[in-house]
């Protein structure tokens, strides 16, 4: 039922979008710092949310793809507190701030999908921080097959497994590599 008060959750903020908006790969969304005037949904492609500090360092917070809302956060927030780029060509839809406010407030069935939606996105980041937490390649990896849904995509694509563990891609490949030659590993 949630999932489907989710689907409903976001098609409803689609069909309030006042504008569809096209980034080239690379381009920006909005940057730290910026005023939140707008709640995006991504409607296809891939945009990261990536917090930077001062001293140069920076920290992804969100891999945005289709159908997904893009720095939920920031509703409730005055300034953007990352900068948002595409990583691939992207399309997304924008809401007014305002819009969004009075959408969720309307209907008691939609608040609840933005409050499980929110909540989803708690136990998420919670997952992050524990898989971050890991300090070997095979930990992490063990981590992030062990959350729900998540199961070793076709070889072309394990490098987005690195990226999401945070480890190298030829550490990938050298831990997958392992499992594979290994009985007591091998699935």
């Amino acid at each position: 039922m949630i999932a489907i008060m989710s689907k409903d959750f976001v098609e409803q903020l689609i069909t309030t979008s006042t504008r569809q908006r096209t980034l080239s790969q690379g381009n920006y969304l909005f940057h730290q710092g910026d005023t939140v005037r707008s709640v995006f949904v991504v409607s296809k492609g891939q945009i990261e949310l990536a917090r930077h500090a001062e001293n140069g360092t920076s920290l992804v917070l969100q891999r945005a793809t289709g159908n997904t809302l893009l720095a939920e956060a920031s509703v409730y927030s005055r300034i953007y507190h990352c900068d948002a780029i595409a990583l691939l060509p992207s399309t997304v839809f924008e809401i007014p701030k305002a819009n969004f406010e009075e959408i969720i407030h309307q209907d008691s069935t939609i608040y609840n999908a933005w409050a499980a939606h929110l909540a989803r996105e708690i136990q998420s980041a919670r997952y992050r921080c524990e898989l971050m937490s890991r300090k070997t390649v095979a930990d992490r990896l063990d981590a992030w097959m062990a959350w729900p849904g998540n199961k070793l995509p076709p070889r072309g694509q394990w490098k987005s497994i690195a990226n999401e563990i945070d480890v190298s891609p030829e550490a990938l490949y050298r831990e997958l590599s392992k499992r594979r030659s290994s009985p007591i590993k091998s699935e």
